[in-house]
């Protein structure tokens, strides 16, 4: 599964989400999707404008991690 570390790079670079929302250009409510990991999709755009907002790369945000069965 892939896992949104959003709130992790946010706090690294010590950035609100009302921070985020306005460098991104996303609502509130949307950011707050992502960084609760309950997002379904997220377009490249996005990501691109969330990792020039936090200085950080894709794999710092987001991460695979093998379900157990």
């Amino acid at each position: 599964m892939i896992v949104i570390n959003l709130d992790v790079m946010m706090a690294r670079r010590k950035m609100s989400l009302n921070e985020l929302s306005e460098h991104v250009g996303i609502t509130l409510a949307n950011l707050s999707i992502l960084k609760n990991n309950k997002a379904k999709a997220i377009r490249f755009s996005t990501l691109n404008a969330i990792c020039e907002a936090l200085r950080c790369e894709v794999q710092d945000i987001l991460t695979y991690e093998r379900e157990e069965n």
